[in-house]
């Protein structure tokens, strides 16, 4: 009688979806960033805060700045070839507004969400 060795269940880095977009918003700026969750490291992100794009925003906190950081989020993850995000909303965030804007313009730029 042959004794198998026991069958190790997977690991939970397997059932992690492996990029996933976090949205910060204050009352001056919007932050998003794209996070590679098996490495818990910043894939790509992009803020209001930033200096290049704080000169040609008028305001760094409505609707229009989160589309924009939304497009420039997009266009840094196809430059590092990341194809598709999933989306992790904070129990406060519906999609409307602000986020309806950044996902909307990832969306448009070609990034997938999951």
């Amino acid at each position: 009688m042959v004794i198998r060795p026991p069958v190790r269940p997977p690991t939970v880095t397997e059932f992690l979806k492996p990029y996933v977009l976090k949205l910060h918003f204050t009352n001056k700026f919007v932050h998003a960033q794209v996070i590679h969750s098996p490495s818990a490291t910043v894939a790509a992100a992009a803020s209001s805060q930033e200096r290049a794009l704080r000169l040609n925003m008028g305001i760094t906190r409505d609707v229009a700045a989160a589309a924009k950081i939304g497009k420039i989020l997009g266009e840094r993850l196809l430059i590092k070839n990341i194809p598709a995000v999933s989306i992790f909303l904070k129990r406060e965030q519906r999609y409307h507004g602000k986020v309806k804007a950044v996902i909307d313009s990832l969306r448009d730029v070609g990034v997938k969400l999951l």
